[in-house]
C-alpha cells in the first residue's frame, strides 16, 4: 500500500506532492506581486482524447479480469473522473478508508470521501476493493500512542473491523484486511498488532471481516511479494497455515510497485504458486517508475513492462486483475517519496495516455489508435484536494520532444467565482475572474521532454468547474 494518490501512495508512504512548497515568508510574499518575462512558443493544452478502441474495463472484462485504479474521491470530477469511469471496472480508495481517515478521534468518524468514492463507483458499474483495515501505518494518534493491554488491542481492532466492513456490507466486493506484515527477509514486522497480540492478529482480523460480510473476498496485501523471494514465501507459508486451519482466507494482493528494468522475472511463477493453494491473487497497486525526467526509450521500456505484468495475470485463472495505483502521473505518490523519479502511471499529468497504456490494452487482446506523439508545450490543471469552501489546484507545465522554454506564464479565467489565496512555485495575480502566474525564479526553464508543476490554494462556492489554461 502505497499512501497518497499524492498522499503517499504505498499504503505506506504518500503525501500531497506539489514541488517545492513554499515554507518561507519570502515565497508566500512573492504572491500576487507584479510578474515579469513571458514565455512563448506555447500552445493550449490538448483535451484528453480517447485512448483506445475499447475502455480498458471492456477489454478486461471480455478476459474475466478487473482492471481497477486508486482514486481520490474529492477529484472524481472533470476529466479525472471520466477516466476514472470510462476505463476502469473497480476502484480502491486511496485513503479514505484507512483507520486515521475514518476514525481521527476516538469515536468521532468521517466517512465522507470513502461514502463519495463507493457512491461514485456504483454509479458507474464499478465494483470497490476496501483498503486496508489493519496496518502498521496511517492509524490515528490516539490508537498509535495508546497504552492497550492485548484484549483491549483485539477489542479495538475487531470493532474497528466490524464497524467499517459492516458499514459497506455488500457494497464491497473485496478487502485488504491486513497490509503489509512482513519484513523483506519474510519475518514478521514489528508493528502495534503483531508485538500486542501476536502473529494470531492476522487471523483475528480475517475472522472478524468474514463475520461482519460474509460475501466479501478477503485478502492480505504485501510488497515486494512479486516475485518468488523471501518474502513472498513467508507470505505463503502463512496463507497455506491459515487455509489449513480453517481461517476464512480467500486471496493475496502483490502490490506490485515496481521500478522501471526489475520487474521479476518470476512474477506469474509467484502468481501461479499461490493460485495453486486455491486463493485468488491481485496485482493492487501497480505503478513502475523510473529516473525522471522520462525519454521515449524508458517509456518504451515502461510499457512492454506494463503489458508483461498484465500477461502474467492474464496467463493464470485465479489472478483476478490488476489495479493501477493511480492512473495519471499527477497523482502519483512517487516523486514525494522518491525524489528524481516518477512517470510511473499509465496517463501523464495531462491525462494524456502514455505508451504504458497501450501496453495495457495489448496484454489485454485490444487494438489502438496511437496518437501522434505531442508537440510544442502545454499545461494542464487539475484539482489536488477540495474541501467545503476551499481546494488545491495544481498546474503542470510540460514541453514534449523537440520543445523548450526558458520562461513560461500561464492564465485561465475561473467561472464560478473562484479566487485564489495563496500560490507557490509561481507569482499569480488574479483581476476579478482572470488569473495570471509566471514562473519563479528558479523554475522558468522547462527542457525538452520535461515538466513543472506549481500549485496555489483557493476558494470556491457552489460548484468548482476547471478552466482551459493557456500559455502565452
Amino acid at each position: 500500500m502505497r499512501t497518497s494518490l499524492r498522499t503517499s501512495l504505498r499504503s505506506s508512504p504518500r503525501t500531497s506532492p506539489t514541488t517545492r512548497r513554499p515554507s518561507s515568508g519570502a515565497r508566500l510574499a512573492a504572491l500576487f506581486t507584479g510578474v515579469s518575462a513571458v514565455a512563448a512558443l506555447l500552445v493550449a493544452a490538448p483535451a484528453a482524447q480517447a485512448a483506445a478502441d475499447t475502455p480498458l474495463r471492456d477489454l478486461a472484462a471480455a478476459r474475466g479480469k478487473a482492471i481497477g485504479t486508486a482514486v481520490t474521491g474529492s477529484k472524481l470530477t472533470g476529466t479525472y473522473g471520466d477516466i476514472a469511469g470510462r476505463e476502469f471496472n473497480w476502484l480502491t480508495p486511496g485513503n479514505a478508508m484507512k483507520w486515521a481517515s475514518v476514525e481521527p478521534s476516538r469515536g468521532t468518524f468521517d466517512w465522507t470521501e470513502a461514502d463519495r468514492i463507493v457512491d461514485f463507483a456504483e454509479a458507474h458499474d464499478q465494483d470497490v476493493r476496501g483498503h486496508t483495515l489493519v496496518w502498521h501505518s496511517q492509524n490515528p494518534d490516539w490508537l498509535a500512542n495508546g497504552t492497550w493491554t492485548p484484549a483491549q488491542l483485539r477489542q479495538l481492532m475487531t470493532d474497528h473491523i466490524a464497524l467499517e466492513v459492516g458499514r459497506y456490507k455488500g457494497r464491497l466486493a473485496a478487502w485488504d484486511v491486513v497490509n503489509e506484515p512482513f519484513n523483506e527477509d519474510g519475518t514478521f514486522r514489528q508493528t502495534l498488532w503483531y508485538n500486542g497480540l501476536g502473529a494470531d492478529y492476522i487471523a483475528q482480523a480475517l475472522t472478524a471481516a468474514r463475520a461482519a460480510d460474509p460475501a466479501a473476498k478477503l485478502y492480505i496485501n504485501d510488497y515486494n511479494v512479486e516475485g518468488v523471494n523471501a518474502k513472498s514465501t513467508a507470505l505463503y507459508n502463512l496463507v497455506k497455515d491459515l487455509k489449513a486451519r480453517g481461517v476464512p482466507i480467500d486471496g493475496v494482493g502483490l502490490q506490485a510497485h515496481l521500478i522501471l528494468g526489475q520487474v521479476p522475472a518470476t512474477f506469474q511463477q509467484n502468481i501461479q504458486r499461490f493460485a495453486d493453494l486455491g486463493l485468488d491473487v491481485a496485482v493492487t497497486e501497480l505503478d513502475i517508475r523510473m529516473q525522471t525526467p522520462a525519454t521515449d526509450a524508458k517509456l518504451a521500456q515502461q510499457r512492454t513492462e506494463y503489458e508483461a505484468v498484465f500477461k502474467a495475470c492474464v496467463a493464470v485463472s485465479r489472478c483476478t486483475g490488476v489495479t493501477v495505483w493511480g492512473f495519471t502521473d499527477s497523482d502519483s505518490w512517487i516523486p514525494d517519496t522518491f525524489p528524481g523519479e516518477g512517470a510511473a502511471t499509465p496517463y501523464d499529468a495531462n491525462y494524456q495516455p502514455k505508451p504504458a497504456y497501450y501496453g495495457i490494452v495489448t496484454a489485454l487482446g485490444g487494438t489502438v489508435t496511437e496518437p501522434p506523439p505531442p508537440t510544442g508545450c502545454s499545461a494542464a490543471y487539475s484539482v489536488q484536494s477540495q474541501w467545503n469552501t476551499g481546494f488545491t489546484g495544481q498546474v503542470t507545465i510540460s514541453c514534449a520532444a523537440g520543445s523548450s522554454l526558458s520562461s513560461w506564464r500561464a492564465t485561465w479565467t475561473f467561472g464560478a467565482g473562484q479566487r485564489i489565496s495563496q500560490a507557490w512555485n509561481a507569482t499569480c495575480t488574479q483581476t476579478q475572474a482572470a488569473v495570471s502566474c509566471a514562473n519563479a525564479s528558479w523554475n522558468g526553464s522547462v527542457p525538452s521532454g520535461g515538466s513543472v508543476t506549481f500549485g496555489f490554494n483557493a476558494s470556491w462556492s457552489g460548484s468548482n468547474p476547471a478552466p482551459t489554461v493557456t500559455l502565452g
